[in-house]
């Protein structure tokens, strides 16, 4: 039986991701080098044959979705559960001003404390639970070897693989920063049931099969 292949990609650049601003659940466009950058990882990822497309309905995710949509004649289906995480008055802050306001707080968040991002966000066990919650929504609509990409955001993307990987809640700060249209590849392991093995990670080239004889 071939392995399902999930892809978690992250949506192309926008005008608040240059300017360093916190956006969470607001509707940010791309910019012109965000579009450029979909239209590239769209390029690549068509060729790991992607037989259903998911996308977060933020417009950000969605027209980046677009791009691989285009090349690949798939639907995109939009679902919330792909949201970001909703950041609360963290959302349209630069980084500054986030550690002016809030330094001691976002310190906390940053090293990994459970605690509601700009006093009514998400915390990343919520983020995580809904991400989750989508991925085994869509997960049957694909069948063995098949491949389905998810067009989500970075902080949500991280939440998600640290819940599928089972890591330890206070390692999942461990996990890098996903890059703007990045992408995380992850596969089930044969013979368990929501096992799932990292392949790739902030990847923006298509993975190479391994050569080594350690599975």
């Amino acid at each position: 039986m071939a392995e399902r292949n999930l892809i978690l990609w992250r949506h192309g650049r926008t005008q608040w991701n240059k300017e360093q601003r916190f956006q969470g659940q607001t509707d940010v466009p791309l910019d012109e080098i965000g579009i450029a950058q979909a239209q590239r990882a769209a390029q690549l990822l068509q060729h790991l044959g992607p037989h259903r497309l998911v996308s977060s309905d933020l417009q950000r995710a969605h027209k980046t979705a677009e791009e691989l949509a285009r090349l690949t004649n798939l639907e995109i289906e939009l679902d919330q559960d792909f949201r970001e995480t909703a950041h609360g008055e963290w959302e349209g802050l630069t980084y500054s001003q986030l550690l002016e306001k809030y330094g001691d707080t976002y310190h906390r968040w940053s090293a990994g404390t459970e605690i509601r991002p700009g006093d009514t966000g998400e915390t990343r066990i919520e983020v995580a639970s809904r991400m989750v919650r989508g991925i085994h929504r869509h997960l049957p609509k694909i069948n063995d070897g098949e491949t389905i990409v998810v067009a989500t955001h970075g902080g949500a993307a991280r939440a998600a693989v640290a819940q599928l990987l089972e890591l330890p809640k206070n390692l999942w700060g461990n996990l890098g920063i996903l890059s703007n249209c990045s992408w995380v590849v992850l596969q089930e392991i044969p013979g368990l049931d929501s096992k799932w093995r990292l392949v790739e990670y902030n990847s923006g080239s298509l993975p190479l099969p391994p050569l080594s004889d350690d599975r």
